[in-house]
């Protein structure tokens, strides 16, 4: 693969990129950033870090753009965007703001959390990136190059995860390439994510709802909202995540192991040591931070995985999460 090196003209080189058969590595540098704003503004797709994992980030105003994301990932068009904006200002372009909108922003923003607002009429986002629904998801991350990308680009940017559809989420710009390949025409590496972990998803279109648990934790939301937050109805898709098979490697996923059989690899957390550790020290943290890593991991031996119980706890409800949904008939 290619490292972006020196910009040029700007114009002549994104078009050169998007009709090429590799995707380009570009470096967090303004030369680099303004590569990828540029991209964007052509209609291409490009994958980005943000704290939680990488995005597969274009324009949410551009229903071509919109709809290669969900080409490139193969994902089903009921399934709505997080929509990523640079801050609180722009993110009430599109979305209808609330009290508890404010509160959560105010806390948590910029950083791994989603909001899920009643749409305005006049959005001007393409249809595609809400599914249909009277909904959007907005997020501000934390993560420096996403915010610089989303300064660069100046506009609204959809970016799910990016990776095939239903499989394990990429916190590398190896995982993407990996996993799409040239379909992505610009990868904007900056090193593997800090959260690991998807963002939380709060349903702020009523009373406030937890839509899909992750960064954030379900205990920290309700402390700054001073009420216990809803669960939402099975089956009922609102929000980004909410599939029941999702997250999942390649091979099967046993849940609650303590050992493993002789045709598995363990995933091992605290004392139960395994084929590799997500935190020998019990730290949840470091266990969401390296769950994706770790699977894509076990996942290349070809041979079913085993992981040890993980604390439901704090970080340990969105941990469990993936992995129920990573076990999860396909």
């Amino acid at each position: 693969m290619r490292r972006f090196a020196v910009l040029g003209n700007q114009n002549a080189t994104s078009q050169s990129l998007m009709s090429s058969s590799k995707p380009l590595i570009l470096r967090p540098s303004q030369d680099g950033i303004s590569c990828a704003a540029a991209l964007l503004s052509k209609g291409a797709l490009v994958a980005f870090p943000t704290e939680t994992v990488y995005g597969l980030g274009a324009d949410a105003r551009n229903g071509q753009a919109v709809a290669a994301i969900y080409e490139a990932k193969a994902r089903p068009s009921f399934n709505p965007l997080i929509v990523h904006v640079p801050d609180v200002e722009t993110a009430k372009v599109y979305g209808h703001w609330s009290e508890n909108a404010d509160l959560l922003a105010q806390t948590f923003w910029p950083g791994p959390l989603s909001l899920v607002l009643p749409l305005k009429d006049d959005h001007g986002l393409s249809g595609l990136v809400t599914a249909g629904l009277d909904s959007v998801a907005l997020r501000v991350p934390a993560h420096p190059a996403a915010r610089k990308l989303l300064m660069a680009f100046g506009g609204p940017v959809a970016a799910p995860s990016a990776n095939p559809s239903g499989r394990i989420s990429p916190t590398t710009a190896a995982h993407v390439t990996a996993g799409l390949g040239s379909k992505a025409t610009g990868i904007l590496d900056d090193g593997p994510c800090s959260v690991g972990l998807e963002s939380t998803i709060v349903g702020v279109t009523g009373a406030p709802a937890l839509l899909r648990s992750g960064g954030v934790t379900r205990e920290d939301i309700e402390a700054v909202l001073g009420v216990a937050l809803d669960d939402p109805m099975q089956g009922q898709i609102s929000a980004p995540g909410q599939l029941a098979s999702h997250y999942a490697p390649k091979a099967q996923v046993r849940l609650e192991a303590t050992n493993k059989r002789d045709d598995e690899v363990l995933l091992g957390y605290g004392p139960i040591e395994g084929d590799i550790n997500l935190s020998p020290e019990g730290d949840l943290k470091e266990a969401a931070a390296r769950l994706f890593e770790c699977l894509h991991e076990l996942d290349a031996t070809g041979r079913p995985i085993a992981v040890a119980p993980v604390p439901k706890n704090g970080l340990g409800a969105a941990i469990n999460d993936r992995l129920r949904r990573a076990a999860a008939p396909r």
